[in-house]
């Protein structure tokens, strides 16, 4: 179980999950998110990439193949895509709560860090935050992802039977079974999108960028029960985020 006080577990028990659901052809992480992220990280040729809660790590290990060089995937799970890694690609086993004390990572920054859907585990979010700005490189942003929050409160409207504004801003914790395993109860905190800015900002950065993507025409005609699934719970918001730079970063 997902419990607020100890978000990290849930995510060992639904790793191979998650990752069975990706390969699937209509994944809307292959259809929709992987490709709106790849776009915003642009050219990696030459980048250094730290991906935080990298899952199995195949996406960090697509972009050492386009280029990318001393990248870093750290996720608590540890079932990592091979054993045997190129020379510019390194998995630690690890908790993005515990990010600035993660062995392997003291003392080191990147041009790119990722939070690919793996923010929400944060005990702490704005530490979570601030540790990975204090690892970025000059000129280096954060790309991280999160759930579109009204999906989760539509969810919660036909659960509960309320209105959208009541479980919207609602601050209590919520319970749904995974989409990735339906044995699986989780228990999440709710947030707005306010919230989410506001933590950015308390961890001292701003948002250069800011998208919802959507399934393309082509992907609409061919999987209309994705669409459907898009128009009522809207999918993913992925940011852009830069460090404040002088005296009045929070650090």
């Amino acid at each position: 179980m997902d419990g607020p006080g100890n978000p990290s577990e849930a995510w060992l028990e639904l790793a191979p999950d998650y990752e069975r659901a990706r390969t699937r052809e209509d994944s809307l992480d292959r259809l929709v998110e992987w490709p709106a992220q790849r776009q915003l990280l642009g050219d990696v040729t030459g980048r250094s990439v730290l991906d935080v809660g990298c899952g199995n790590g195949g996406k960090l290990a697509e972009l050492v193949g386009d280029g990318a060089t001393a990248c870093v995937g750290v996720d608590i799970s540890g079932n990592f895509v091979s054993a045997q890694q190129p020379p510019d690609l390194e998995f630690i086993r690890g908790d993005l709560s515990e990010l600035d004390s993660v062995p392997g990572l003291v003392g080191r920054t990147f041009d790119r860090i990722l939070f690919l859907q793996s923010f929400g585990y944060a005990k702490d979010p704005i530490r979570t935050l601030q540790a990975a700005r204090a690892m970025l490189a000059d000129d280096g942003f954060i790309l991280l992802t999160r759930t579109q929050p009204i999906r989760y409160a539509v969810e919660r409207v036909e659960q509960n039977g309320t209105s959208l504004g009541e479980e919207y801003f609602s601050t209590a914790a919520f319970s749904y079974l995974s989409g990735w395993n339906d044995q699986i109860t989780l228990t999440k905190r709710p947030y707005t999108i306010s919230d989410l800015i506001n933590v950015f900002s308390a961890a001292g950065l701003w948002i250069e960028t800011a998208v919802e993507p959507q399934l393309s025409e082509e992907a609409r005609r061919r999987y209309p029960h994705k669409q459907a699934w898009m128009n009522k719970y809207l999918g993913i918001l992925i940011f852009k985020l830069r460090p404040h730079r002088g005296p009045s970063a929070r650090g």
